[in-house]
């Protein structure tokens, strides 16, 4: 099942080592059946307040995410980007295909307290 790596980046100054960190990262997830799917483009922000920007890599699954994530190529060009630029990173797995939320919805309404919640 496909696996994400997502990062908020805020307050990025250009600066070499970040040109230095994005000439070097692809060759750190390739290995590892990854690719970039949202990469130095502009977002819409439709809700709340999202500054910066959005980078999200696709990986086969969420083992190979981490494992690209805790690879030594990796860790060796990251603060490259950490010493300049703030930001978020999450690893997370996606939905298969067939996915249907009834189950979530399920789940979440047998764990509500009997007569469902009190409204005000």
């Amino acid at each position: 099942m496909t696996a994400y790596a997502i990062a908020h980046l805020r307050d990025a100054a250009p600066h070499p080592e970040i040109a230095e960190y994005i000439e070097r990262i692809t060759a750190t997830f390739a290995p590892y059946g990854g690719r970039f799917l949202v990469h130095a483009t502009q977002h819409e922000v439709k809700e709340g307040a999202w500054p910066g920007h959005v980078v999200v890599i696709g990986f086969p699954g969420i083992g190979e995410a981490r494992a690209w994530w805790d690879s030594p190529a990796y860790q060796e060009i990251a603060p490259l980007r950490s010493r300049h630029i703030e930001g978020d990173i999450i690893l997370v797995p996606g939905v298969p295909e067939d996915y249907d939320p009834a189950g979530t919805v399920q789940a979440m309404r047998e764990a509500l307290p009997a007569g469902g919640p009190e409204r005000s």
